[in-house]
């Protein structure tokens, strides 16, 4: 094989003839010629050297496992989309990273003494108000919702406890919640 003068070779020229023989030389040829490109492109996204220089050789291990299932047809264009990419989900990676630290470090964190307060009146209120609805139920409703809801049982533990058919408990406890709601939402 010659490879002098490859160095003069188009991109399309290198990228046929690795297609052709499978010789990892030509591709190394071409990312010679947009290594430091790429690297400064994966800086510019990433805004930190190691980051980038890690990114720069994923990028080439993903060119050499990827060119040949896709029709390059301009292979300047084809791998600064590459890059871009690659960079573009690494940046979604560590903001995912990130919201989980954020929500962790929110969730874990104990509430104050105020904030404490004002969680327990919220929900004492919330229990008093779903209370009274539940009192403005009918019977059958009531009784349905608070077995299925409040003590987990199943519909058929329900038919059994209340001598209601099981079309019957699906009915009651369907519309009791949708009543449920209706006199919550004029609570407020």
């Amino acid at each position: 094989m010659n490879y002098k003068n490859s160095q003069e070779l188009t991109d399309e020229t290198l990228l046929q003839r690795f297609k052709a023989d499978g010789n990892s030389h030509w591709i190394g040829i071409l990312f010679d010629r947009y290594a430091i490109l790429l690297l400064g492109m994966c800086m510019k996204y990433l805004k930190n050297e190691e980051d980038a220089r890690d990114s720069v050789q994923q990028i080439f291990l993903k060119v050499l496992a990827d060119i040949n299932k896709h029709e390059v047809q301009f292979f300047r264009a084809w791998i600064y989309q590459v890059t871009r990419n690659h960079c573009l989900m690494q940046l979604r990676q560590k903001q995912q990273v990130r919201q989980e630290e954020v929500n962790e470090t929110l969730l874990g964190a104990p509430a104050g003494p105020e904030e404490d307060k004002n969680t327990f009146v919220e929900k004492d209120k919330m229990l008093e108000n779903m209370q009274e609805a539940l009192e403005q139920l009918n019977e059958e409703q009531r009784s349905c919702v608070k077995l299925f809801y409040l003590q987990k049982m199943s519909y058929q533990d329900i038919v059994t406890a209340t001598g209601y058919n099981l079309q019957q408990v699906k009915s009651y406890i369907q519309n009791g919640k949708r009543n449920l709601k209706l006199i919550l939402s004029k609570q407020g």
